[in-house]
């Protein structure tokens, strides 16, 4: 397959000037030629070099003597080139198309549970959204929200505030119509309640404890019963303890919303809440749970007592984990306006609130209080819940909330 590059019989035409330089046979020292007499054929005389044919006999005298002629060094063949295939097209690329993106399937509407809050908030919206109809922007107007505003369960701190802000978003804004202003005010109610957004954060501890308090009928039990529900749509595996102990059929109570949400419960019929909720944090580390639910006994605020009780048993959550528990909400009643203020105030020096749960929002005409515990004491509001149905309790969002308080 290389014969290509063998040499060519000494008959054929003279290689060209720039053709590759036969190697020498091996090297050999400088010589002169001689005069006389002629020499004789030798391969390395200038024409057979070149030509591979032996010099004609001279005929006269040879010519003057020339210097040596030195006989260059040996020269290395190169190493022949590898014959190099013949070159195969390269198809012209196909066009692959492109694998079609993931998409996450988007997040659950809110719209119905947006429905259901205008529905539960309309006993107290109705008042403040009257003031709207057919008014004109002057101090009249100012005076009749106050009034609707303070009949809400807003507070005076919150209404006071939330008016001097609506005054200045209507300069700034130079609204001529009444129905900027009720606008405004939502955006004003929104901002004054922003601080009470916060997620419940699940999982940084393993397992999460909340201590749940509140007071008797404020619908402690059944807000754990949804919470659970909620938790486990989340995909978090929830344990129950049945800390309420002196409470008849609380045990009993809380034992038929473990069932309807299939987790297991911790519990001890008569025994010492402090002691069940021992027992619940260890069983939830040793069962790998994500969160344990505490159901603490409802109390009021003014029993000294049975607060120390509550402390007793945030006191023995601590010793079976010295970081619980994480997080401590309070269970108060919509319905009860302003005294839903002075619990979260009460519970929070006892216990050190975490978070809010606010029940029965639903039918209820002092809403506004959320406004009153944002401007004096802002604790998260964790869920809100507007009915008796485990998807009746819903994270809060403060825009939602102005909105179904405005309409």
């Amino acid at each position: 397959m290389f014969s290509f590059f063998k040499k060519k019989p000494a008959e054929a035409a003279p290689p060209p000037v720039d053709a590759p330089v036969a190697p020498a046979p091996a090297p050999a020292p400088a010589v002169e030629v001689p005069v006389a007499p002629p020499p004789a054929k030798s391969m390395f005389s200038p024409s057979s070099w070149f030509r591979g044919e032996a010099p004609p006999a001279p005929t006269a005298p040879p010519a003057p003597s020339l210097p040596p002629v030195p006989v260059p060094a040996p020269v290395v063949p190169p190493t022949p080139p590898v014959a190099t295939p013949p070159s195969i097209p390269t198809p012209a690329p196909v066009a692959v198309p492109a694998p079609a993106p993931v998409i996450a399937p988007p997040a659950p509407s809110r719209t119905g549970w947006l429905d259901k809050l205008k529905t539960g908030l309309r006993k107290t919206g109705t008042g403040i959204q009257a003031v709207f109809v057919n008014a004109q922007i002057d101090e009249a107007l100012y005076e009749e929200l106050e009034a609707a505003l303070l009949m809400a369960d807003t507070g005076v701190k919150a209404t006071e505030f939330l008016l001097e802000d609506l005054r200045g978003r209507v300069k700034r804004q130079m609204a001529t119509d009444a129905q900027q202003v009720r606008r405004l005010l939502a955006e004003a109610i929104t901002d004054l309640l922003r601080p009470l957004e916060k997620p419940l954060v699940i999982g940084q501890y393993t397992p999460t404890v909340i201590m749940v308090a509140g007071v008797n009928g404020a619908g402690k039990t059944t807000s754990i019963g949804k919470l659970t529900k909620h938790l486990a749509n989340e995909g978090a595996s929830v344990l129950l303890a049945a800390a309420d102990t002196f409470r008849a059929a609380a045990r009993e109570q809380l034992l038929v919303w473990a069932d309807r949400n299939t987790v297991e419960i911790v519990s001890n019929e008569g025994g010492d809440p402090a002691s069940v909720s021992f027992d619940a944090v260890n069983a939830g580390r040793a069962r790998g749970k994500d969160v344990v639910l505490v159901d603490t006994a409802g109390r009021l605020p003014t029993q000294l007592h049975l607060m120390d009780e509550l402390k007793k048993i945030k006191r023995v959550v601590t010793k079976a984990d010295a970081t619980a528990p994480h997080e401590v909400l309070l269970v108060i009643d919509g319905n009860t306006g302003q005294n839903a203020l002075a619990q979260v105030k009460a519970f929070d020096e006892t216990l050190g609130l975490t978070g809010l749960i606010v029940t029965k929002l639903d039918g209820t005409a002092k809403g506004g209080v959320l406004c009153a515990i944002a401007r004096e004491r802002p604790i998260p509001v964790y869920f809100i819940g507007v009915g008796e149905k485990l998807e009746d309790l819903e994270t809060f969002d403060a825009r939602e909330f102005a909105q179904a308080l405005l309409g």
